[in-house]
């Protein structure tokens, strides 16, 4: 049995009709990934509600928990969550018989359990309660049977909360979480036997139960001295003079009270705590952390959950990557991941949901796992809600590493191909007076490879039912059509060859004159097409790439300088030479080069045959120029509009898609060779 899906209606920020939420879930392992204020923790709130939870610990709902329109208005009168459930076992059917609903599923028959809780507002005025009484009830639209307490209890939950206090859990204490775990485990309960003092010879502790253990303690105690004398005292010299005749009062010192075995046991489990050590057999001095103590409280819930034989195994971790470094996540999610597909001996599989803010763990899950939940509303990304194919799918479990997961938790999305875009657009956003980082956006860097498979996780197979994932995507790509004469210019012919033809020969790189009448736009076209729609935008190079288009639309010398500087970087860094001398050096042979009055096009080509042809790094060039720009705006006065006319207009609109539009351009002419 397993939770399928989990409709919430005015609870929180998720209001009704198509305002409200409706997540989908598989059996196993779900993530719920987003930024902050997304909703996760109201789905958590949601389901421990509807449910309740292991620990007892009890929710209470108050007058704010009922939904109020942002736009402003009537608080909601009536919350409803409702939660259906399927896969169950013959076992399960006979636990909730008279609740069960029939639902087709294709094409099939299946038999569900659904939960609807019902909390309706009190609205008369003067009184202090906050809700009229809620009620938890079956069937499709909540018409059938309510469910009582004992098929209630048979759903609880086990809930880690974000700021779980581990190593008190893990204590010693009246109604300690560890004793309420091990009185609960088979182990416990089933193994071992009772102590009998009239048995002879004694028994070997080793065979007797933990109760065993508790009256051998018990009987042990009774016969040492100290504890003996200490005894007598305290009877003969203290509770005697305050006794009645008809009425003595004598005191006992044990383990555990004369109770019965259920409550003798309770009590015996209380007075243990759990801590970790290094070896079995050696008990550390020194005490762990916070993490791996929250590493042990988990540790602890599952064993009870897989060791149960009946109720409903589900498992809800708020920020599972609490206090953990991250080679620790990676190892606990793999592990999570493995439970949930074990089996316990009542036939049920563990179902887990988690909420996190883990780029880490997000990158160690599989798309199919998991949510993202964005503007009150869930957006699984399995296959068939995306528009990623199967072989995104593939491509995706080998290469969304943690450094690209990052998506997942962003306002908006830049993606790029290259460390070139990465290292130099957030400095022009700024500049620019769009600070990525004010902006909330996460610029991830794909390294030429897939940026279109990136960008479709954000869209959405069937947007008219599913809704549009509100998050602006940006891709950054190359034309990657050079100018006619630039083949010659960068070296990839020598001066009297002929352009090989294509098809024919084997010519990868291509001209503009291979695009004849609207060819080059239909390029265009087709590149953008590869991912862009609902919030998807892709941006294709108004020319050919990103440093011949800077060079084209009007910081040629800043990338002629910083390409040189590129070129002699290992001279800069070992003390051979310095920067001044390599920029004196690019200035003169700028002065030459631009003393050719070159077209536009043939002197950007120049500039790039500097990272064709003599192969200066784009990602050392791009840091050098990153620092120029910065330095001639501080120093030159340089403002966020002449830098703006500088620059090609697909990286002025990129930047303006994942932070916010820019006013009509203007007209002041930059001075970027200053």
């Amino acid at each position: 049995m397993y939770i399928s899906e989990v409709k919430i209606e005015n609870f929180r920020l998720f209001g009704s009709g198509e305002k409200a939420l409706v997540l989908p879930l598989n059996p196993g392992l779900t993530a719920l990934v987003g930024g902050n204020d997304a909703g996760k923790t109201a789905i958590i709130d949601a389901i421990r509600i509807v449910l309740g939870t292991r620990d007892q610990d009890t929710l209470r709902i108050d007058t704010t928990d009922f939904h109020q329109p942002a736009t402003g208005g009537e608080r909601a009168e009536q919350i409803v969550i409702k939660i259906r459930f399927r896969g169950l076992t013959a076992t399960d059917c006979g636990a909730f018989a008279e609740f069960l609903t029939y639902e087709n599923f294709d094409e099939k028959i299946e038999a569900t359990l659904i939960v609807s809780w019902v909390a309706k507002r009190n609205t008369k005025e003067g009184s202090s309660r906050r809700m009229l009484l809620s009620e938890w009830r079956s069937g499709a639209n909540g018409e059938g049977p309510p469910l009582d307490f004992g098929a209630r209890s048979l759903l609880t939950a086990t809930y880690l909360r974000p700021l779980r206090d581990a190593e008190r859990a893990m204590g010693a204490g009246r109604g300690s979480r560890l004793s309420q775990i091990l009185q609960n485990t088979k182990e416990i309960k089933n193994t071992g036997a009772k102590f009998d003092l009239q048995m002879d010879p004694t028994p070997d502790p080793t065979t007797l139960s933990v109760l065993g253990l508790g009256d051998y303690a018990n009987h042990l105690l009774g016969q040492s001295t100290g504890i003996r004398q200490a005894r007598e005292r305290l009877n003969d010299e203290y509770l005697k003079p305050l006794s009645f005749v008809n009425d003595p009062m004598t005191a006992r010192i044990g383990v555990n009270g004369a109770q019965d075995d259920g409550i003798r046991l309770r009590q015996l489990l209380e007075k243990l705590e759990l801590a970790l050590a290094s070896t079995d057999e050696v008990e550390s001095t020194n005490g762990r952390g916070l993490g791996s103590n929250n590493i042990l409280f988990m540790a602890c819930e599952l064993l009870l959950l897989a060791g149960e034989s009946d109720g409903f195994p589900l498992l809800l971790i708020e920020e599972p990557e609490a206090h953990l470094h991250p080679q620790r996540q990676l190892r606990l999610m793999s592990f999570l991941q493995a439970q949930v597909r074990k089996k316990r001996t009542d036939g049920q599989e563990i179902q887990i949901i988690v909420t996190t803010h883990s780029p880490n763990l997000a990158s160690d899950l599989s798309l199919e796992s998991i949510v993202l939940i964005e503007g009150g509303h869930a957006f699984p990304l399995r296959q068939g809600r995306t528009k990623l194919s199967k072989s995104d799918y593939r491509f995706l479990e080998r290469f969304l590493d943690v450094t690209k997961a990052n998506l997942f938790f962003a306002r908006a999305v830049l993606i790029v191909e290259g460390d070139a875009e990465n290292i130099l657009l957030p400095v022009i956003a700024k500049l620019l007076e769009r600070d990525f980082h004010s902006h909330g956006v996460s610029i991830v860097n794909v390294g030429g490879v897939g940026l279109g498979r990136y960008a479709r996780i954000f869209m959405r197979e069937d947007p008219g039912t599913d809704g549009s994932i509100n998050i602006p995507v940006a891709c950054v790509t190359d034309m990657d059509v050079m100018p006619n004469n630039a083949p010659w210019i960068i070296g990839k012919l020598k001066n009297g060859e002929v352009i090989p033809q294509r098809p024919q020969s084997k010519r990868r790189w291509r001209i503009k004159e291979d695009f004849p009448g609207d060819g080059l736009e239909q390029r265009r076209i087709e590149l953008r097409e590869k991912a862009s729609g609902q919030h998807v935008e892709t941006f294709v190079a108004d020319e050919w790439t990103l440093e011949f288009d800077l060079s084209y639309y009007g910081l040629s010398w800043p990338v002629w300088r910083s390409a040189f500087l590129a070129l002699n970087d290992e001279r800069i860094q070992s003390g051979a030479t310095t920067p001044s001398e390599i920029v004196l050096s690019a200035k003169n042979e700028f002065r030459a080069l631009s003393e050719q009055n070159l077209d536009t096009s043939t002197l950007a080509s120049h500039i790039y045959a500097k990272f064709a042809n003599e192969e200066a790094s784009k990602a050392i060039a791009a840091q050098y120029l990153a620092e120029y720009l910065e330095k001639i705006s501080k120093r030159n006065g340089l403002s966020s509009d002449q830098l703006r006319n500088a620059l090609p207009p697909y990286i002025v609109a990129a930047i303006a898609h994942v932070t916010t539009p820019f006013a009509e351009p203007v007209n002041d002419e930059p001075e970027p060779r200053r």
